[in-house]
């Protein structure tokens, strides 16, 4: 063979090398780099990138990338459970045994199911998830009181970590069925109707044709007697701390439904009061924790009171609100010269605010007796 032709034949190979060292460091480069919620996404498109590529080398040292994919992939997602087990280990939460997971059979004709997002902090969870259906079960003694939670995540968390299995609403849903439920009252212990309340409702549907009747409880600020009574809760809840000198701020969760208008509604139902002071905000919507620290900026107060809007103090309160990362509200407060409280307390250890699911679930049950 002339030298010109094996000259060509060794370029050639030498790119087909260098296009597959190339594919085999993207692949990996792009599975090292992904993380957290997008790690699946990102490692299935540095998967797709080498496939095409591979093709124009060769069929065994396409499979030979594909494997090393699989395995630096099964390995980087082994990693970060492992820390984030750790990282969740670090909370001391409380004493999961203390709770009524509410999953128990012999219900009865009448169910009132109680639907929350959930948490994994134990405490909180008994202290007001468990508080509104502890007072319903003294409300109502002939409807047997259930619990359901919409978070998966939660749930198996809780499961895993503590042995305590909630029921997801579908399994609450069976459930009922099960035991021959007739009259199904569900009352949502959500802030908001919102996305996740609007989900519920679709669930529940389905199941529908099980029941003779089936009846919702509205949200907790649903109606403006609503938002008059959770703003009187909150002043009262919180007048310790009304001293003149004392800005007053409440952090809710946000959403990009329309109904994150409640809180600027609570903002301006506040201000028009009298309470100046007050100062409502979210995590991930509007007003955010800019749009807070500036209204405070504004005034003239010496200290900051934090308190979460939401019905529990779960990873939010702790975290976002009152943790020590540089993004936390309490960071942000103390980095402007504010002296900073955090209480750390949901919605649902509030009596007044339980009261308000009481009437609501009243009117349900109401309904279903029509």
């Amino acid at each position: 063979m002339p030298f010109s032709d094996l000259f060509l034949k060794g370029l050639d190979l030498m790119k087909k090398k260098i296009i597959f060292l190339t594919c085999l460091c993207m692949a990996v480069t792009g599975v090292l780099s992904s993380c957290g919620d997008t790690e699946s996404s990102s490692v299935s498109e540095g998967s797709t990138s080498v496939e095409e590529t591979s093709a124009e080398v060769s069929t065994e040292k396409s499979e030979t990338v594909e494997t090393s994919v699989e395995e630096v992939t099964e390995g980087q997602s082994e990693t970060d459970e492992i820390s984030k087990e750790d990282d969740e280990e670090n909370y001391n939460t409380g004493d999961a045994s203390l709770d009524d997971p509410r999953n128990q059979d012999e219900i009865g004709e009448n169910e009132l199911l109680v639907v929350s997002f959930g948490t994994s902090f134990n405490d909180s969870r008994r202290l007001t998830i468990g508080a509104i259906e502890d007072d319903f079960e003294t409300a109502f003694p002939d409807y047997s009181v259930r619990r359901a939670f919409t978070s998966n995540i939660i749930i198996d968390h809780v499961n895993s970590r503590d042995g305590v299995l909630i029921d997801d609403v579908q399994t609450a849903l069976q459930r009922a069925v099960d035991n021959g439920v007739k009259n199904l009252v569900v009352q949502p212990t959500h802030l908001m109707n919102g996305f996740e309340y609007n989900d519920l409702v679709d669930e529940v549907a389905q199941y529908a044709d099980a029941f003779e009747k089936v009846t919702f409880g509205e949200p907790l600020l649903t109606s403006d007697e609503d938002f008059k009574e959770v703003e009187q809760a909150v002043v009262d809840w919180t007048s310790d701390y009304d001293d003149g000198e004392t800005a007053i701020c409440f952090m809710g969760h946000g959403t990009e439904a329309d109904s994150n208008g409640v809180y600027a509604k609570m903002q301006e139902m506040l201000t028009a009061d009298g309470y100046s002071n007050y100062f409502v905000g979210t995590v991930e919507a509007e007003p955010s924790l800019d749009d807070v620290l500036s209204a405070v900026q504004a005034g003239d107060y010496k200290r900051v009171v934090l308190e979460p809007l939401m019905v529990v103090a779960g990873d939010h309160a702790n975290n976002d609100m009152a943790g020590d990362e540089e993004d936390s509200w309490k960071t942000a407060f103390e980095s402007a010269g504010y002296e900073v409280e955090c209480v750390i307390r949901g919605l649902g250890e509030c009596e007044d605010v339980r009261n308000i699911y009481v009437e609501h679930a009243q009117t349900a049950i109401e309904k279903a007796s029509e």
